[in-house]
């Protein structure tokens, strides 16, 4: 759960995050400004469990710099799942509601705080009407800690329901007592001595779900597989050996991707498949754009970089113009791409995915997810998505209506 801190400059944001967290997480200064990027602080929050606080620069920031400040601090919003607005006794005023707006207009959850209290109470006129506004209100004074307990107990009565039930990653795929196999193969990209996060997620999202989970190598499944008692419910493997995995997984086990089952569960799985079909409408030239949440530094065959260009540019027959993103950088200005393929985003949260395939809506750019594109330019685009009916079905009937379209056209 990703915590936004907003509020104008020196109304004590960093100080309330110093206080929750229990650190010197963020500088503290009598000047105004002197937090000038967004600081971010993970910590586990019984009993929700991780979340990340975020303290923004304060909005208020005039001039050049100031703008860059309130851009970084904006697009905060972009992923918050829970907002805090913090202000002061006598400062109530048209910003504050700016905030407020803004916050109501993105229906996120939202928590106001009077900090420093030492200095005076705000008007009760004002806490009323939040109130009112079942807007859940707390008294602080950060530096002494007093009303600090009442700030996490509030977090904890807003925390969203998708934090208190979550959702699964494919748990509810495979079921108790029935067994997935994970491909995980290990090249030159893969992380020294770890694995990547979805795939860590996806072994602890089984054994919640009280299912079994057998781990191997892309060399070693057709060996695994034949060493089974009965087939898996499920094969899920890393989309880059989507290919060899097919081949080897028998036609009447389950098959999808990591990819595919993170666009589902930080994303809309429906919108980014009929996203996928705009691959069929790409000319030489189209500029597609390749967004990765995590920034990484790209080595050798790189996924985003040269993988999936190329296999969409083979599909093509032609030559497409790519840019790339990383991170929590997004183009303002998205029109000009004929498509967008994003990462898994398994290290941001649904929010800011979501957030990001409802501006591709609003704008009218398909948007799909790299397992996605993948299976549909190798040509296992059904194969990959039968573990999820609703979302085959879509993929099916807006083929079907986009057949019978080209055919009155012709």
């Amino acid at each position: 759960m990703h915590i936004g801190i907003f509020g104008r400059r020196n109304v004590g944001k960093s100080s309330l995050l110093n206080a929750i967290t229990r650190q010197q997480v963020s500088i503290v200064s009598e000047f105004a400004g002197t937090t000038t990027d967004p600081v971010e602080k993970p910590m586990e929050l019984l009993p929700v469990g991780p979340v990340l606080f975020i303290d923004t620069a304060g909005i208020d920031e005039v001039g050049a710099l100031g703008a860059l400040r309130v851009e970084k601090t904006r697009q905060v919003f972009e992923r918050t799942d829970l907002a805090v607005l913090v202000a002061q006794a006598g400062q109530w005023e048209a910003f504050e509601e700016g905030i407020l707006a803004e916050v109501v207009r993105r229906e996120i959850p939202l928590i106001v705080v009077f900090n420093k209290m030492d200095l005076g109470r705000p008007d009760q006129k004002i806490v009323d009407e939040l109130r009112n506004r079942k807007i859940p209100v707390v008294h602080t004074e950060a530096l002494s800690g007093q009303g600090i307990l009442d700030f996490r107990q509030a977090i904890l009565d807003s925390v969203p329901d998708e934090f208190v039930n979550n959702p699964a990653i494919l748990g509810d795929l495979v079921g108790p007592d029935e067994m997935a196999v994970l491909v995980v193969p290990i090249d030159k990209e893969a992380p020294k001595g770890r694995l990547i996060l979805p795939q860590v997620q996806s072994i602890r999202d089984l054994l919640d779900s009280d299912a079994y989970c057998l781990v191997v190598k892309e060399r070693e499944l057709r060996s695994a597989l034949q060493r089974l008692n009965r087939p898996p419910k499920l094969v899920v493997t890393d989309s880059q050996a989507f290919l060899k995995v097919a081949a080897d997984t028998p036609r009447e086990v389950p098959l999808t991707s990591f990819s595919i089952l993170f666009a589902r569960f930080r994303g809309d799985l429906l919108s980014q498949v009929l996203g996928t079909m705009a691959v069929e409408k790409l000319k030489t030239g189209d500029k597609v754009l390749i967004a990765e949440a995590c920034s990484h530094h790209p080595i050798g065959e790189d996924i985003g970089r040269v993988k999936i260009p190329r296999w969409l540019s083979q599909y093509v027959g032609g030559k497409l113009e790519f840019e790339h993103v990383q991170g929590h950088d997004f183009p303002q200005d998205i029109r000009q791409y004929k498509l967008i393929v994003h990462c898994g985003a398994c290290v941001a949260n649904r929010r800011e995915m979501l957030n990001r395939i409802l501006r591709c809506r609003q704008e009218g750019v398909p948007i799909t997810n790299y397992g996605l594109v993948i299976a549909y330019s190798l040509g296992i685009f059904d194969r990959a998505l039968e573990p999820f009916p609703a979302a085959l079905e879509v993929y099916r009937n807006a083929k079907a209506a986009a057949k019978k379209m080209t055919g009155e056209n012709g």
